[in-house]
């Protein structure tokens, strides 16, 4: 008995194409195209009328082009938050635990900033006790007491 691969199905089928609002550049040129080869040879398209429509050709692309580019802008513009973070790095930070049940602040603990990790766009501190915080939990950052012991001795 032969069988037909289900692969050939998919070749033939019909492909689902989304139509967009947006009228881009080269479908611009193609309507443009089309009403230039289909005018009236009797009647042709007045040149004012072509030179307005190059006109506003040329305006929609300068403003695609520049939001484009704002758009780049934008996006180099936003910092990694473990770039935004990484200063932190040997600073001891001090933060508040809060009872997840009740909502109540339990205790400030202090430690030192060991590494900084990412995870779903929030920047998380690692403690050298071991703990994990975010960084909007911080509410105190200064200088580690014993990296400033340490440069002491250097100096002298």
């Amino acid at each position: 008995m032969n069988t037909i691969d289900p692969s050939l199905y998919l070749h033939n089928q019909p492909k689902e194409r989304t139509p967009s609002p947006e009228l881009g550049k080269d479908e611009f040129l193609k309507i443009l195209m089309t009403q230039l080869q289909n005018q009236d040879p009797l009647n042709p398209m007045d040149d004012k009328q072509f030179i307005s429509q190059m006109a506003t050709f040329s305006s929609l692309e300068q403003t695609m082009n520049m939001a484009k580019s704002i758009d780049t802008l934008v996006q180099s513009q936003l910092i990694s938050p473990v770039i935004q973070y990484s200063h932190m790095i040997n600073k001891v930070v001090t933060y508040q635990e809060i009872d997840e049940q009740t909502g109540n602040v339990t205790e400030q603990k202090s430690s030192k900033v060991t590494a900084v990790s990412q995870q779903d766009g929030w920047a998380i501190l690692e403690l050298a006790n071991g703990e994990k915080v975010y960084a909007d939990a911080i509410i105190e950052v200064r200088n580690n007491v014993e990296d400033k012991k340490d440069m002491k001795q250097d100096e002298a």
